[in-house]
């Protein structure tokens, strides 16, 4: 039986290929390669197809492309009914790209156990947000950041990676304007990557790595509105879609 083969990425060349998400490990789920940078090229590239870095501090880059894949289509969004009622009171200023780097520090710092978003992650987002790639979403209390999301745009498909709350429900109010923002402005699939019952409440679902990548093919060279990430909409409470709505 022939093993699977691990790729190693010259960080010399940003410009290399990567492998076909499809050759990932089995286990570790979606393990795809090893190595190369975090340049703005060769991230922009990685989630073109379907790839992103996932690894702790003091551990070479990993590249991952999990199967099943995680994802949200805006148009089903599930609010609970305790939220809508928060909603209704409008606890918090939501803004976008306000802060970037002020999210992903507190997405870091916030996570109980450690996290992977290490300053050379930080650093990298960082310059694909300076470049127009990154974007984050803020929740604000009395002019202090208490909560917010940050990750990366591909054509109509917004790839999350982090999110944090210092105040409850400060996180989830963010990501319910952020949904609706990304359906008003013609975003048709959220990559959430792998399995969080959090975000599974919300709405979002497993689909087979095959899947997405065909969505991701046809949604990544496909402008959003032109009002993205600069004009913001008006997000109300709302019931959840009756079911079967927004099938695909």
């Amino acid at each position: 039986m022939v093993q699977p083969v691990i790729r190693l990425l010259d960080p010399r060349d940003p410009e290399a290929p990567f492998p076909d998400p499809e050759e990932a490990l089995p286990e570790p789920n979606g393990l795809l390669a090893v190595g190369g940078d975090l340049s703005p090229a060769r991230l922009l590239r990685a989630y073109r197809e379907g790839i992103f870095p996932w690894f702790n501090e003091g551990e070479p880059i990993l590249w991952w492309s999990p199967d099943p894949r995680l994802v949200l289509f805006p148009e089903r969004l599930k609010i609970s009914r305790s939220l809508r009622k928060t909603l209704k009171k409008r606890p918090f200023v939501i803004t976008f790209d306000r802060a970037f780097a002020e999210v992903v520090r507190l997405c870091a710092e916030t996570r109980p156990g450690g996290t992977w978003i290490t300053p050379e992650m930080r650093d990298a987002y960082i310059a694909l947000h300076r470049l127009g790639h990154a974007h984050s979403v803020e929740a604000w209390r009395e002019g202090r950041l208490v909560g917010g999301l940050y990750g990366v745009s591909v054509g109509r498909l917004f790839s999350g990676e982090s999110m944090f709350h210092l105040l409850p429900d400060a996180s989830k109010v963010a990501f319910v304007h952020f949904v609706r923002w990304l359906q008003a402005w013609d975003y048709a699939l959220i990559d959430c990557q792998v399995e969080t019952g959090h975000l599974k409440r919300f709405g979002a679902e497993p689909i087979p790595r095959h899947r997405f990548l065909a969505f991701l093919r046809e949604l990544r060279d496909q402008a959003p509105s032109p009002k993205a990430w600069r004009e913001p909409v008006q997000v109300a409470p709302s019931r959840d879609p009756p079911r079967g709505a927004g099938k695909r």
